[in-house]
């Protein structure tokens, strides 16, 4: 099977859409409690800038269900594609069964890298509103009625480190699948 043009079956199309279905909720939920968490660390990252960025939803409900829906809609999109390429990579080359637990344990290591990668970055992120680095922050700062300007700071770093943990996560996990898809392949070869 080639990488640029694969060759399966409708049924195993099907399953993939179902990987990518069940990534998007697994990435949804998360990004519900990633935005909970770092909405209760800086509510000025939302409230100056992700209800801009997403200015079409009803701002008229409770600012935590708001920031749910962003949570949602800010993932759900990532867990598609995370879920149809693990599926891409072990639907058509192993048994539905075991592709569905090679699949969940990359999940994990998806989800593990990038909370991991947030963690690290709440640690590194200025701390301090004299910090140099808080200068790359400030047309943005400026352009909004930011307060706690370090808190605003601080959820972006978290923000963007755990969009980079996903990536980085995605790619660990596809080649942990490839690996194991290999090694299952060869171990199961009449």
């Amino acid at each position: 099977m080639s990488l640029l043009y694969p060759t399966f079956t409708l049924r195993q199309f099907g399953w993939m859409m179902v990987f990518g279905l069940v990534g998007s909720l697994i990435a949804g939920i998360y990004g519900i409690i990633h935005d909970q968490v770092t909405f209760t660390l800086g509510y000025e990252y939302f409230t100056e800038f992700k209800f801009h960025q997403f200015h079409y939803l009803d701002k008229s409900h409770p600012e935590r269900i708001v920031v749910a829906e962003i949570g949602f809609l800010a993932t759900w999109w990532v867990g598609f594609f995370a879920g149809w390429f693990m599926g891409r990579l072990t639907i058509p080359h192993v048994p539905l069964e075991i592709a569905v637990r090679k699949s969940f344990t990359g999940v994990l290591i998806m989800l593990i890298t990038s909370a991991t990668f947030a963690g690290i970055a709440r640690i590194i992120a200025p701390s301090i509103a004299e910090d140099p680095r808080m200068a790359h922050w400030q047309p943005l700062l400026m352009h909004s009625d930011v307060i706690d300007s370090v808190a605003f700071v601080q959820v972006g770093y978290i923000h963007n480190a755990s969009y980079l943990g996903g990536l980085i996560g995605l790619i660990l996990a596809l080649l942990w699948l490839r690996v194991k898809r290999a090694h299952f392949t060869f171990i199961t070869a009449p």
